[in-house]
C-alpha cells in the first residue's frame, strides 16, 4: 500500500518550511502528499458567508499555485490540495478517519488556539506526527 502524508498549511513563511519538510519526506518514502488548508468563517451568515467562502477559497488556490510552482513541480511526487472550513484539529481528524495516513506534518509555530487543538489531535489520532520547528 502506498504511503500517504498529510501536511497542514496556512501559506505563511513557517508554513512553507513545513511544506519543504513534507515534500522531502514524500520523496524519500515515495508517498502521496496532501496539503490541507483550513479556514474559519466567523460571524458571517447567509449570502455573506457564501461570498466570503468563495473569496477565501479563490485566495487559497492562488497561494497554492505559487507554492506549487516553487516547491512541488518537478519533484516527482503525487500530491493534492484541499481547502476546508473548520478547526484544524477537526478537519485533520476527519481526513484521517476517511483516508489512510502514515504521517501528519504540522508547523510548530501556531496560534495558541491551534496549539490546544493540536494537543487534542495528538491525543485522538494514532499516526506519527512530525512537528517542524521554525527556522
Amino acid at each position: 500500500m502506498p504511503k500517504a502524508i498529510l501536511c497542514t498549511i496556512d501559506f505563511s513563511q513557517p508554513s512553507r518550511q513545513v511544506v519543504r519538510w513534507a515534500v522531502a519526506l514524500a520523496c524519500e518514502l515515495h508517498a502521496h502528499l496532501t496539503l490541507l488548508y483550513t479556514y474559519r468563517l466567523v460571524h458571517v451568515k447567509g449570502e455573506e458567508a457564501l461570498q466570503l467562502k468563495k473569496k477565501m477559497e479563490d485566495e487559497a488556490l492562488r497561494n497554492f499555485g505559487s507554492l506549487e510552482k516553487e516547491m512541488l513541480k518537478d519533484t516527482g511526487i503525487s500530491y493534492d490540495f484541499k481547502t476546508e472550513v473548520g478547526f484544524i484539529a477537526d478537519r485533520v481528524e476527519d481526513h484521517v478517519k476517511k483516508n489512510p495516513i502514515d504521517f501528519l506534518v504540522i508547523n510548530k509555530n501556531t496560534s495558541q488556539e491551534s496549539r490546544e487543538a493540536i494537543d487534542e489531535l495528538v491525543e485522538h489520532t494514532q499516526i506519527p506526527l512530525i512537528i517542524v520547528p521554525a527556522s
